[in-house]
C-alpha cells in the first residue's frame, strides 16, 4: 500500500474547493459522469485502432445509491487506470493549477470558472463527500488499484481485486449533502444533465411487458374468453437517449423525427412547433443543434431560457445569453458545441472570440432558413406570420446583419389581410402615397376596431393601410425610417387623412374668416384646453365634423418608452395625454352650430359632437359617459 500527500502546496484545499468551485454543488454528478463518458469514448477509439487488449462491447455507466451505507456509486466500463496512472492523473495533474485557481477565484466565488480548465473535475466530488474511493482496472489488464482520500491532502493507494475493466467511484456522502442519497433527487439530476449523454446510463431497474411473450386466450365451459395478463420482466432503467436528433445529419431525419425530439425536450409542451432550423457546422468552429420556432405572443416578457446548451452532449446551461443572439432566446431547442467550455463565467463568454462567431453564425443561419421557408411556401409563411413576427421584428431592431437579410422575408400585412415584402409595399404605394414633397408616407393602424373610421377614410382615397400591432412597432418604424430612403410612417389616426399625406390641391373653407374666428372662440370656451388642441381644417363636406387625433411624434415617443428606448426622453412618458381636435369647417353640422339660435344651443351641439368623437376613440368614460348617454336620450325625446 502506498501513502502520500497530493501534490499541492496550498494546505487544506478541499474546504476551499467546497466553498469556491460552484455555488451549486449538484454539478459534481455531471462532472463524474462526464469523466466516465470520456473514459468510455477513449476506450472506443483505442479499440478501433487496435491499441486496447479488451473488447469494447456495449459499455454503460451505472449510478447506484446505497442509502443505508450513505454512499453513491458511479461505475463505468471504460478505459480504467493503472496504479501509476492514478498517481499521475489524480494525485499530481489535478492540482497543477490549484494555486492559480485559488488566486483567480477566491474573491468571486459566485461567478467562479472552469473546473475542467484546471483539471479539477474529479475533485468536485469533495463538494458533497467526506471521503472518496476510486477502484479502477485498466484496459491493459494491469493489476487493479484502490485509491482513498478523506478530504485532506493525504491519500492511500493499494492493489484491488476488481476483475472488470473500468472505474468505480464511491462517494461517502457528507452529513450536509444527504439529499444526494435520495432516488428522486439523483433521478432529477440525471434527467437534467445527462439526458442525452452518448453512453447509456443505468439508474436502477424497471418492469416492462415482455416483448417475446404472447398472451394466451382461453375459453371456459360457458364460452367466456379470458386473456392471461402480460408477463413482466425486469430490465435496466436507461435514463438517457445516447443518439439525440441533433447528433444526426438532417438527411437522416423526417419531419416527425423533429417533432418527436421537441416532445422529448419539452414533455409538458403540448403545442407543436411551427418549424425548426437544423444547425450543422464544422468550420471555423464545431456546432450542431436544432432550434424550434414555437407559437409566439405579443408578450415581450415571455419566458426565455428555453434553449439548452450542451458540450459534447453534456448539459451546460439553459442561459444562453451571449452565445445565442438575444432576439433568438425566445426560441427553443438545443445547441451543442465542444468549443464552448463546460463552466464559464458570463464575462468570459461575452469576451470569447469563438462565442461571438457562433452567435453571428446562428443569426445568419436563422435568416437563411426564414428566407428559404418564405420562398418555398409563401402561403404557409404568411399564415404563421403573426406567431413569429415578434422574433423577426426584434431581430431586425437588434442585429444589423439580420435587418439587412430580413428584406427578403419580413412581411408587412395590410388591414385587408394582404402581405407585402418591403419592396412590394414600396412599389404598391409609391404612386398614390407620395406627398407633395416627394416623400412616401406609409400608413398603418394598430387596432382595426378602434381606428375603423380612420382606416375607411384612408381607403376611400385608395391608400393602403398596414396592420402593425406588435409592442415594438414604434421602434421598428423608427429603424425603417432611418434606414430606408425618403419614407415616413404615419398611424391613420395621427391626423386627418389629407394632413397625413399632403397633396398640392387644397380644399377651400366655406366659412369666412370672421365666421372661423367666431367658431374658434366658441370651441375654446367649451373644449377643455388641458386635453385638446383645437384645429380648424377645410375638408370634404362629407368628412366627419369633429375628428380626434394624437400627434404621431408624441404618441410614438410614449410608446417607445413603454417598451424601452425613445432616446432616454423620460419627459414623454410623464406628459399627460394631449389630443388634437380637428373641426371640419365645411361640415353641415359646423354650419348648424354657428347658426344655432342661442349660446346654450351652440354649446350643447359642440359638447355632443365632441363627446361623439371621444366615444369613437374610446376616450369617453365614467361620469362624462353617463352624462353623454343621458343627454342623448333627452335629445331623442
Amino acid at each position: 500500500m502506498t501513502k502520500g500527500s497530493i501534490n499541492v502546496s496550498v494546505e487544506n484545499i478541499f474546504p476551499l474547493i467546497k466553498k469556491f468551485l460552484y455555488s451549486d454543488h449538484e454539478i459534481f454528478l455531471r462532472e463524474l459522469i462526464s469523466n466516465g463518458t470520456d473514459a468510455t469514448l477513449k476506450l472506443k477509439h483505442l479499440t478501433s485502432i487496435g491499441e486496447s487488449k479488451s473488447e469494447y462491447g456495449n459499455p454503460q455507466i451505472e449510478v447506484k445509491i446505497d442509502k443505508e451505507g450513505k454512499k453513491l456509486h458511479i461505475i463505468d466500463q471504460g478505459l480504467g487506470m493503472t496504479a501509476e496512472e492514478v498517481e499521475k492523473y489524480i494525485n499530481q495533474v489535478a492540482f497543477s493549477g490549484a494555486e492559480e485557481f485559488l488566486d483567480k477565484y477566491k474573491d468571486s466565488a459566485q461567478d467562479s470558472g472552469i473546473i475542467g480548465h484546471f483539471g479539477l473535475g474529479f475533485y468536485s466530488a469533495f463538494m458533497v463527500a467526506e471521503k472518496v474511493e476510486i477502484i479502477t482496472k485498466s484496459h491493459t489488464g494491469a493489476e487493479a488499484a484502490h485509491w482513498t482520500c478523506d478530504g485532506s491532502p493525504e491519500f492511500t493507494l493499494e492493489p484491488s481485486d476488481k476483475a472488470d475493466r473500468g472505474t468505480e467511484i464511491i462517494l461517502h456522502i457528507a452529513e450536509d449533502s444527504t439529499e444526494f442519497l435520495e432516488e428522486q433527487r439523483i433521478s432529477a439530476l440525471l434527467n437534467k444533465y445527462n439526458k442525452f449523454m452518448p453512453i447509456p446510463i443505468k439508474f436502477g431497474t424497471k418492469e416492462i411487458n415482455d416483448p417475446d411473450f404472447t398472451p394466451e386466450t382461453t375459453t371456459d365451459a360457458e364460452g367466456k374468453e379470458t386473456t392471461e395478463p402480460h408477463k413482466q420482466i425486469t430490465v435496466d432503467n436507461i435514463i438517457n437517449n445516447p443518439n439525440p436528433a441533433w447528433t444526426k445529419q438532417p438527411t437522416e431525419l423526417e419531419a416527425e423525427d423533429y417533432k418527436g425530439f421537441y416532445r422529448e425536450l419539452y414533455p409538458m409542451q403540448f403545442e407543436e412547433p411551427l418549424f425548426h432550423i437544423h444547425l450543422n457546422v464544422d468550420y471555423p468552429f464545431n456546432l450542431t443543434g436544432i432550434l424550434y420556432f414555437p407559437k409566439m405572443t405579443n408578450d415581450m416578457n415571455m419566458q426565455k431560457d428555453k434553449i439548452q446548451l450542451y458540450q459534447n452532449q453534456v448539459y451546460v446551461t439553459d442561459n444562453v445569453e451571449g452565445i445565442v443572439p438575444e432576439f433568438l432566446t425566445m426560441l427553443r431547442g438545443v445547441i451543442d458545441s465542444p468549443d464552448i467550455p463546460l463552466n464559464v463565467s458570463r464575462s468570459y463568454l461575452q469576451a470569447d472570440g469563438a462565442v461571438k462567431k457562433i452567435s453571428s453564425y446562428i443569426t445568419r443561419k436563422v435568416a437563411d432558413k426564414l428566407k428559404s421557408l418564405f420562398n418555398s411556401n409563401r402561403e404557409d409563411f404568411e399564415a404563421k406570420w403573426d406567431d413569429i413576427k415578434i422574433v423577426i421584428e426584434y431581430g431586425m431592431l437588434s442585429e444589423e446583419k439580420f435587418f439587412e437579410k430580413a428584406d427578403a422575408f419580413a412581411l408587412y400585412p395590410s388591414v385587408d389581410g394582404k402581405f407585402y415584402t418591403y419592396e412590394e409595399l414600396y412599389n404598391k404605394t409609391k404612386a398614390n402615397q407620395t406627398d407633395k414633397d416627394g416623400k412616401l408616407v406609409i400608413l398603418y393602424a394598430s387596432n382595426k376596431d378602434q381606428q375603423h373610421s380612420y382606416i375607411e377614410a384612408a381607403k376611400a382615397k385608395g391608400y393602403e393601410v398596414l396592420m402593425l400591432d406588435s409592442p415594438i412597432v414604434s421602434h421598428l418604424i423608427q429603424k425603417l425610417e432611418s434606414s430606408k430612403e425618403n419614407i415616413s410612417f404615419a398611424r391613420v389616426d395621427g391626423d386627418h387623412i389629407d394632413n397625413l399625406i399632403k397633396k398640392e390641391e387644397t380644399t377651400i373653407s366655406k366659412l369666412t374668416e370672421e365666421q372661423q374666428t367666431t367658431l374658434d372662440t366658441l370651441l375654446k370656451e367649451v373644449v377643455p384646453s388641458e386635453k385638446f388642441t383645437v384645429q380648424l381644417e377645410a375638408m370634404d363636406s362629407d368628412a366627419s365634423p369633429f375628428i380626434i387625433t394624437q400627434p404621431e411624434f408624441m404618441r410614438r415617443m410614449k410608446e417607445m418608452q413603454q417598451t424601452g428606448g425613445g432616446g432616454g426622453m423620460n419627459m414623454f412618458g410623464n406628459m399627460p395625454e394631449i389630443y388634437n381636435l380637428i373641426v371640419n369647417t365645411n361640415s353641415p353640422l359646423v354650419g348648424d352650430i354657428l347658426e344655432a339660435d342661442s349660446k346654450e344651443s351652440k354649446e350643447r351641439l359642440i359638447t355632443q359632437s365632441l363627446d361623439l368623437a371621444r366615444l369613437s376613440q374610446g376616450l369617453l368614460k365614467g361620469e362624462e359617459l353617463t352624462n353623454f348617454i343621458k343627454r342623448s336620450y333627452e335629445m331623442i325625446k
